[in-house]
């Protein structure tokens, strides 16, 4: 927890906003863990011009850290300090169709395309619908899964640089990657346009039903964690490599590793963000000794002990 005198005097060095601060916001409420420790400062814009306007004037010495739905993170126990920005306003929520273009704000969930392909009748994002948390998040790490990737599907993202300014950014200049992307540190993306097709409701709800109904028996679910743990080593599989070096039963506190896909990290309930790293580096160790792999993590992790 950090002081709160302190986090008030941050505030008093922050621009006026229309949008909202919340000191030492507890960042369990904000990720699918539930575990760590607070944002010091919790910055919730809310618009575009409210952001630039922000970003322009703050501080340039303070750290700055844009969190997307919480479903791939985990922030440390002692919390992540300087200023927290969660696009989370309905500005940031809204979504235009334009030909066979879809722009969608950073801040809807991705399970909210669902409703908009099928009202729409349009396809092309089904697989991305399925993967949790928010579109903008999804960019960052180039989401994918069932032979698609986001870089597959984007034109462009709409960014606010770290002087405020507003910048449109081709797919081509993001160096996408497998679960991962090039971009500096304070931009921040707040909208993206995706290539889609037109599709029949039925068949849209057909492909979403089966990869639900795949999710449900392959991984687990209703259960506090972040989803893949490690990336897949080329021409590998992380849960393969976990079970064959005899990691798919460890705990650390009240960390475990998932029955039923032991590429998934559990919070039992009672555990701390330490237990659940400390399980992670566990793994890695016991794995690299066992196979001469060093797995890499795909969650990513923020934040101070």
């Amino acid at each position: 927890m950090f002081k709160k005198n302190f986090a008030r005097n941050i505030v008093e060095l922050l621009p006026e906003v229309r949008g909202k601060y919340k000191i030492n916001e507890p960042m369990k409420k904000h990720t699918w863990f539930a575990v760590g420790g607070p944002a010091e400062v919790m910055f919730i814009p809310a618009d575009l011009n409210d952001l630039s306007r922000f970003m322009e004037k703050r501080p340039h010495n303070l750290p700055i850290y844009i969190l997307g739905g919480g479903s791939n993170l985990l922030v440390r126990d002692g919390g992540i300090p300087g200023i927290v920005i969660k696009l989370d306003s309905p500005a940031f929520k809204q979504y235009s169709l334009n030909e066979n273009k879809l722009t969608c704000g950073c801040g809807m969930h991705n399970i909210d395309l669902q409703k908009i392909m099928i009202k729409n009748k349009i396809g092309g994002l089904e697989f991305l619908s399925s993967i949790p948390g928010t579109i903008g998040g999804s960019v960052k790490t180039n989401a994918g899964c069932y032979g698609k990737e986001v870089k597959d599907v984007i034109i462009n993202v709409q960014v606010v640089n770290g002087e405020g300014g507003i910048n449109t950014i081709p797919v081509s200049d993001l160096s996408l990657s497998y679960r991962s992307s090039f971009f500096p540190e304070d931009w921040i993306i707040t909208a993206i346009t995706f290539r889609i097709s037109p599709a029949a409701p039925e068949n849209i709800i057909k492909t979403i039903n089966e990869q639900k109904n795949k999710r449900l028996k392959s991984q687990p679910h209703n259960v506090k964690t972040a989803g893949s743990t490690f990336k897949n080593p080329e021409g590998l599989k992380a849960w393969e490599l976990i079970k064959k070096s005899g990691c798919d039963k460890m705990t650390v506190g009240g960390a475990k590793v998932s029955e039923v896909h032991c590429n998934f990290l559990i919070n039992d309930g009672n555990a701390t963000a330490a237990d659940i790293e400390t399980l992670g580096e566990n793994i890695i160790r016991e794995v690299r000794s066992k196979t001469a792999v060093t797995l890499e993590w795909e969650i990513k992790r923020v934040g101070i002990n």
